[in-house]
């Protein structure tokens, strides 16, 4: 399937992106692609928990404190632990220190820089971030070896069958879903990174953000949210096979081969 065909129907008030960077030592020639309908940048905040775990490590000199919170930041998303990590070193430090790290800019939201979730970005930039996790991984890097074990124990009910879609059962994965109340689209993403050995590097994004307009729908989906019920069923109603395809697009296009 083409990106087109993937594109084509979309609500004029969806937002949707994909992309994808192949790189490394020893391999093809680099290659990266990317891919945008609607909105230039978008909140996928459970993408970021990886990258915040893996910077934040150096800023929290209590190892076992650190691991804490980061492991289930990743493992299961939790937000709770996640903002744990973002207040302890700070939004400002922790941007700041990706920035420095991989070299994409990303600033704390306007409104509450305690809002970890709110910071805006484009799946190019999560794309370079995650290259540079993956590679710095295969260098030797601990603790971005340790984070990229932990996504690779993301569970199958948060993975939206990605693993199964790229034909990569031990791909790293992290995938995020939310639907705020004053939004009227769901909001589902996912970020791989595939093995390759050496310090090869494939890593493919989707992200997107779909209309959910009714109104009863939309109010049942916030009482979940509020009393802690499981959500990902409607988004997986709502975006998975769209984000299944944008993430097998994108690996296409990069000349990637399964197996």
């Amino acid at each position: 399937m083409r990106f087109n065909e993937l594109l084509d129907g979309l609500d004029p008030s969806a937002s949707v992106q994909a992309a994808g960077i192949r790189r490394g030592y020893g391999g093809p020639p680099a290659r990266a692609v990317n891919v945008r309908s609607g909105l230039a940048r978008l909140r996928c905040a459970s993408l970021l928990k990886p990258l915040y775990a893996w910077v934040s490590a150096a800023r929290i000199p209590d190892a076992d404190r650190w691991r804490r919170h980061a492991e289930p930041a990743v493992v299961v998303s939790s937000n709770t632990d996640t903002l744990s990590l973002w207040l302890a070193v700070g939004p400002r430090v922790i941007l700041d220190d990706l920035h420095h790290r991989t070299g994409v800019a990303w600033a704390p939201p306007n409104g509450d820089p305690s809002r970890f979730g709110s910071v805006e970005v484009a799946a190019e930039e999560v794309a370079t971030a995650y290259t540079v996790l993956a590679q710095a991984a295969a260098a030797g890097d601990p603790v971005a070896g340790t984070v990229l074990e932990w996504m690779r124990q993301v569970g199958a009910a948060q993975a939206f069958g990605v693993r199964e879609a790229i034909g990569s059962p031990p791909a790293a994965i992290k995938c995020g879903w939310y639907g705020a109340p004053d939004e009227t689209c769901l909001r589902t993403h996912a970020v791989a990174v595939l093995p390759r050995g050496g310090t090869r590097a494939t890593v493919v994004v989707g992200m997107t953000a779909l209309p959910y307009t009714d109104p009863r729908e939309r109010e049942t989906y916030q009482e979940k949210i509020a009393t802690g019920l499981s959500v990902e069923a409607e988004h997986e109603k709502v975006a998975g096979t769209l984000l299944r395809g944008l993430m097998t697009t994108t690996l296409t296009e990069l000349g990637h081969r399964r197996g």
